[in-house]
Parts: C-alpha cells; sequence; structure tokens
C-alpha cells in the first residue's frame, strides 16, 4: 500500500514559495500572480501505517516550522507538481528512506517526493506555462501527476539486445549533424566525426549504449577541461562584467593566489 503526506512551510517560514512570487512578478512579468505555496510531497511504500504515522512528525517534517497534512486545500489554486525524473537521484527521499530504517531497524521502504506548487490568482495560461518553465529543469525533472499511485516500484522494461546504429560509419557531415539532434548528444559535429572514423576502423557500426557512453563521458571530459583551461586575457565589453572582473583579481591577491592560473573553476569558487 502506497502512503501520502504533505508538509508545508508554516506562512511566515516559507521562504522559497516567497521566492517564486517574487521571481515570477519581477522576471516573468505575470503581475496577475497574487500567492504561491510550495508543499513537499512524499508517498511512502513498504511500510506499516503506525511506523508512517510517526514518521509524519519525526521524518517528513519539522513540527516548529512545517504544517503537516493527508490532504492540503487547494480550492482556487492552480495546482501542478514535480518530480525527479527517473534515475535522478532523489535526496530528499533517499533521506526520508533511511531515517526511517533507522528507526525501525528493519528494511527500507521505498520514498518518492514530489513539491507540489499551488498558484492563485488572475493567470492565463501563458503566465501558468512560464512559471512551469521557470521551476522545472527538463535535464532532471518533470511534471508529476497529482493522483497517488498503486505503487512505487517501478518496471523496467529489459532489452534482450541492445540496437546497433546501422549505416553510422557511413554517414557524411550532413548525416552526422542529423545524427546528433535526432538522439539529443551533447558532442559536436567534430566528435561525432572521430567517433565515426573509429568505428570505421573497427569495421563496424556502433551500440546506442557505445555512442550513449561516449557522449556522456565525453561532456563531462569537456566540462571539467573547459573550467581549468588557463585564461591568459580576456576581453570584456560589459562595463558591470568588467568591474566584477577587477574585483575578482583584486579578490585573488588579497588571497594570496596570484600565483596560481587564471580559469572559470578559479573564477567560479573563490568566495566560496
Amino acid at each position: 500500500m502506497v502512503y501520502r503526506v504533505f508538509s508545508e512551510k508554516k506562512k511566515d517560514l516559507a521562504v522559497e514559495a516567497k521566492a517564486l512570487l517574487s521571481d515570477a512578478r519581477g522576471i516573468l512579468g505575470v503581475n496577475g500572480l497574487t500567492d504561491v505555496r510550495i508543499i513537499n510531497r512524499y508517498d511512502a511504500e513498504n511500510i506499516d501505517e503506525a511506523l508512517f504515522e510517526y514518521a509524519k512528525t519525526a521524518v517528513f517534517s519539522e513540527p516548529q516550522l512545517d504544517i503537516v497534512c493527508d490532504e492540503p486545500d487547494l480550492s482556487g489554486a492552480y495546482v501542478f507538481a514535480v518530480e525527479f525524473l527517473p534515475g535522478q537521484f532523489d535526496q530528499r527521499a533517499d533521506s526520508a528512506s533511511q531515517c526511517i530504517q533507522i528507526i525501525s531497524q528493519g528494511e527500507r521502504p521505498i520514498v518518492r517526493s514530489a513539491k507540489v506548487y499551488a498558484l492563485y490568482g488572475e493567470l492565463s495560461e501563458k503566465d501558468i506555462a512560464e512559471i512551469k518553465k521557470y521551476v522545472i529543469n527538463p535535464v532532471e525533472s518533470r511534471e508529476a501527476s497529482l493522483e497517488k499511485p498503486q505503487t512505487l516500484k517501478i518496471a523496467y522494461d529489459i532489452p534482450t539486445e541492445v540496437k546497433t546504429l546501422e549505416g553510422f560509419t557511413s554517414l557524411d557531415k550532413a548525416g552526422l549533424e542529423g545524427f546528433i539532434k535526432e538522439y539529443g548528444l551533447a558532442m559536436d559535429e567534430g566528435d561525432a566525426e572521430f567517433c565515426r572514423d573509429y568505428f570505421r576502423k573497427e569495421g563496424r557500426d556502433p551500440t546506442v549504449t557505445e555512442i550513449r557512453m561516449i557522449d556522456t563521458y565525453w561532456s563531462d571530459h569537456c566540462r571539467h577541461t573547459t573550467f581549468g583551461t588557463h585564461i591568459d586575457s580576456a576581453q570584456i565589453d560589459s562595463a558591470e562584467v568588467k568591474n566584477a572582473y577587477a574585483r575578482y583579481l583584486e579578490t585573488r591577491d588579497e588571497l594570496g593566489r596570484s600565483g596560481k592560473p587564471i580559469c572559470l573553476m578559479d573564477i567560479a569558487t573563490i568566495a566560496a
């Protein structure tokens, strides 16, 4: 059986909701928005009812900060929920699951979490779409169903064979460009040409798994090498950015780091 509980910060402590309200009105221009509520939703399975009731205030919420309920009153609001994509690590749910296991000294339950957004005011479909686009990062999350599932167990299809990308080694430049777009790859045309030439030498077309693996590790490698690339000189047109860069150089001197190479990683972390 799947149990569900909602946990919402008390009005005076709802910092995240107030921030979204401010951003939606100030950045997105959704002036018809009058109020926002953000409610954490938890679903749990493989747990007995008594333990779940105890976990409502011991794990899923902090009584001095949160309001806990089985079903919040969302009348008059436009409501949508956001959850992590399958395969993405949900730290909130994982931490809750571990805490419950520590309490019970038994099996770890399955826990899934989502954020429920309640929007109030005179809002058009465009306004709602803008807010959704603002809060949902498609790389790691998606809009979630508002209905409680019958089970939290995910049944994955096990492929009997791995797809071979027939014709990959015969693709020309235009074909590789289309291939990158079709599979949503992070690599560019030059990277794809390198892969094509490699598998030509191997005398076979790659599998989709091989291309996905190469793309994942190559894009990660590129991020690391880009952030670590030494910056010898910088041409900056924006006066604000130029002033910020000058403050960065001053901070480097104050911290005694002027002898180290300038790179994007240093710029990004110097205030940490």
